[in-house]
Order: structure tokens, then sequence, then C-alpha cells
């Protein structure tokens, strides 16, 4: 009677075959990730100045409050997507007002800026979920790093 079956030597050459291209896809799709990430974190920063452009339009100055911009006190949200609550594609979003005040008594600014910072996981190690860090002011231009850095 013949035994039908794999042999040990076959079993091991196909487990060995698809180590190796694990070993060459894998690295491939995690640069990909970081890639689609730092790409999601620019368009974000891109619609932020759309919203915030919007905003100081119809309130006579900037803002550094995410819930003026989500869920403003009269009309549509001027931003539909929710940066400033934890981690948004791979990156967290610190807004903050720059300049002066545009009346005394207001909470509107003549400037803002947001730094797109990457998010590190406690276990996914730094650099997990992106590289870079962006930067951008009410000019619109993104820049790595803070007001000094190359524009994108």
């Amino acid at each position: 009677m013949k035994n039908k079956g794999f042999t040990l030597i076959e079993l091991m050459i196909v487990v060995a075959i698809i180590a190796i291209i694990a070993a060459i896809a894998i690295p491939n799709l995690l640069r990909s990730r970081l890639q689609s990430n730092e790409s999601a974190a620019i368009a974000n920063l891109k619609t932020l100045v759309g919203a915030e452009t919007a905003f100081a339009a119809a309130n006579g100055g900037y803002t550094a409050d995410w819930d003026l911009l989500n869920t403003p006190d009269e009309g549509p949200p001027f931003l539909d997507i929710e940066l400033g609550g934890g981690i948004v594609q791979g990156y967290t979003y610190a807004l903050e007002e720059d300049g002066e005040e545009v009346t005394e008594d207001s909470d509107f600014f003549t400037n803002f800026t947001c730094t797109a910072s990457p998010a590190t996981d406690s276990g996914a190690g730094a650099g997990a979920t992106g590289i870079r860090v962006f930067w951008v002011d009410a000019g619109g231009v993104i820049r790595l790093d803070d007001a000094d850095g190359n524009p994108i």
C-alpha cells in the first residue's frame, strides 16, 4: 500500500518559501503604512487651514479651541473631523494660538499654529505611526518640525 501525503522535507521547503516571502513583504507593508499616515497628516493640516480661514472670516480671528471649530455656537461646523481628540490616522494634533488677541477680551487671535506629531503606542516603539513632524500656521505652508523647518 502506497502512503499518500507530504514528506517532512517538502513541508519544510514550503514553510521556508513562505518565510522568505513574508520577510520581503512585511517591511514594505510597514513602510507603506508610515507613508500613508504622513500623507493623511498633511491632508488633515490642509483641512485645518481651510477651517481656520473660514472661522477667521466669520469671527474676525483664529481660534485654538477645537470645540469652536467642530461645534460652533451658530452655523455648521468649520471642521468635520476630530483632530483634537486623541490619535487620528497615527498622528496627534496640537493647536495653539499665536500672535495678539484681535481685540481686548477676545478669544480670537491674529494667528494660530498646529503641530502634527507621530503617535507612539506604548508597545509599538518610536516611529511606529510616522517619522516626520509637520507644522502649519495661518499662512498655510506646511513645514517640517516648526516655523523654521523646510516647507514640503
